[in-house]
């Protein structure tokens, strides 16, 4: 059946190609699960990287993956099946349940358990499972040291099978003959090339939350200035796909705004650590078998520098300002969006020291990691000085903010006369307290392109177009990755099946 595929790059470049039997576009997890099927299949395997290095948003990740029937269930005594992580992500989805895609859900469950025993066999180790309700029973695994350990390993074994990965190249447009999508456009270091694949090519290139036009076209104008989390996730494989006919589904569903805590300048312990099998397993261990006195100082310095603040210290007394000192959002209302539209995107939390004295010890954290630890005002004090302040007047908190002293007075006195704060206490002097920069922050976007069962990417007609597969988020295709560990999840498992059907694509001769 001949397709109309719409006005398409159709040129030959001066360059020579470079010819490879599979291209995967995006060195993310998708991308490099989609590479390892495929090599390991024989094909001759390429992967464009528009970074410095593989990763992607991967490698930004928390790290966890939620999985079924594992080892680590097993060893805990935990019996459970892809049935029941079904039903339970349907409580996951709430009121969005409706426009979940379950054919994609049924593969992510039923693939799950083979998916994490397939990277504890690459290297990559876990710790867990911990519980996260909805779910009846624990089953998200988080990764050790970091979620680097994903690229890092999953690089390693590509190589091994002679996968071509090529580092600083940006994609802009498909290369399609006769209606079949056969490679691409590529500017590298070398200056601009045809890329062509015999057998077909993998969209692995994650979400747009770093693109303001299509956060806006497809969700809303009110997130499309919040900063996402990765900056370089800005959406080229939704635009090359749209550019042919394909279609987005659930693009108004976006993560964020969330705040967040500006990251540190340095890159802590946990960061710096190497990723290897041998460090991973021995934090492993050491996380399972030491008392957590003694692991409490590793884990917070995780915790205070990748999460966000408890809303709870807004609830209990802290308020929101600005670089001008000024108070400019309710609080209790939806103030991650009205950070973003601040001065320099950037606001602190002020309290005072009776409310600050409530976050040093449970039931009053200022953030967690769900299964993993909770940090308290004094672990920030501890860990990042860089964003804790305190002074025995709002003169000495101001400075120590480089907020101007008068406006962040006449801000508090304001707050404590209004009764618009309702039942929240005012903020007392004796000592005040501030936690900040934060940011607000777009984690990523749940719109992905129109995929078959087969991870093919399909036209408006849902026919699928010749020669193009998708994975990740760029191949999210409607499904709900509600939860932690599922977005991961998904990534690995949507890249193993997209890289092991392109490879088993008939060979194409190409121009």
């Amino acid at each position: 059946m001949k397709r109309d595929i719409g006005d398409i790059e159709q040129s030959r470049s001066q360059a020579a190609a470079l010819t490879t039997d599979v291209l995967i576009i995006g060195a993310g997890g998708a991308g490099l699960a989609a590479a390892w099927e495929a090599a390991k299949s024989g094909r001759d395997v390429v992967v464009l990287e528009k970074n410095p290095q593989p990763g992607g948003s991967t490698s930004w990740s928390v790290g966890s993956i939620t999985a079924t029937n594992t080892p680590h269930q097993r060893s805990a005594g935990i019996a459970d099946d892809a049935d029941a992580h079904f039903q339970d992500l349907a409580l996951h989805a709430g009121a969005l349940v409706s426009r979940d895609n379950l054919a994609l859900r049924r593969i992510l469950v039923d693939h799950s358990s083979e998916m994490l025993q397939w990277l504890m066999d690459l290297g990559v180790v876990f710790v867990g499972p911990q519980e996260e309700p909805p779910h009846r029973v624990a089953r998200m695994h988080n990764v050790v040291p970091n979620s680097k350990s994903f690229a890092y390993h999953l690089t390693r074994h590509c190589k091994a099978l002679g996968v071509r990965i090529l580092v600083n190249t940006r994609t802009s447009d498909f290369i399609v003959e006769e209606g079949r999508v056969v490679g691409v456009k590529a500017a590298g270091p070398d200056g601009t090339q045809r890329i062509v694949a015999r057998r077909g090519v993998v969209l692995a290139t994650g979400d747009y939350s770093g693109a303001e036009d299509l956060k806006r076209s497809l969700a809303s104008a009110s997130v499309a200035p919040v900063e996402p989390v990765n900056a370089t996730a800005t959406g080229d494989g939704h635009r090359m796909a749209l550019a042919i006919g394909a279609r987005v589904v659930n693009g108004d569903i976006v993560r964020g705004p969330i705040m967040r805590f500006i990251p540190p300048t340095r890159r802590n312990l946990v960061q710096r650590l190497p990723p290897t099998r041998f460090v991973a397993q021995s934090i492993a261990w050491a996380m399972k078998h030491l008392p957590q006195k003694v692991l409490r100082p590793f884990l917070m310095s995780f915790l205070t520098t990748a999460l966000g603040p408890s809303p709870d210290l807004l609830r209990e007394g802290g308020i929101l300002v600005n670089r001008k000192g000024c108070r400019f959002t309710d609080e209790l209302g939806k103030p991650a969006a009205d950070v973003a539209l601040q001065p320099g995107k950037v606001a602190w939390i002020v309290m005072d020291g009776a409310t600050a004295a409530r976050f040093r010890q449970w039931p009053f954290f200022v953030s967690t990691a769900p299964g993993v630890a909770y940090a308290y005002l004094k672990d920030y004090e501890r860990n990042r000085p860089d964003i804790f302040h305190h002074a025995d007047t709002l003169e000495g908190l101001a400075r120590s903010m480089g907020l101007p002293a008068d406006a962040l007075r006449e801000t508090v006195a304001s707050y404590n006369a209004s009764a618009q704060r309702g039942a929240r206490p005012a903020i007392e002097a004796g000592s005040y307290y501030a936690l900040g920069p934060v940011k607000s922050y777009v984690v990523f976007t749940d719109g992905g392109l129109r995929v078959s069962e087969r991870l093919e990417v399909l036209d408006a007609n849902d026919i699928p177009i010749p020669g193009l597969y998708a994975a990740g988020s760029a191949g999210q295709g409607g499904l709900l990755l509600e939860g932690h560990g599922h977005h991961l999840g998904w990534a690995f498992v949507s890249g193993r099946i997209a890289g092991r059907n392109v490879a088993a694509c008939p060979e194409k001769a190409v121009a």
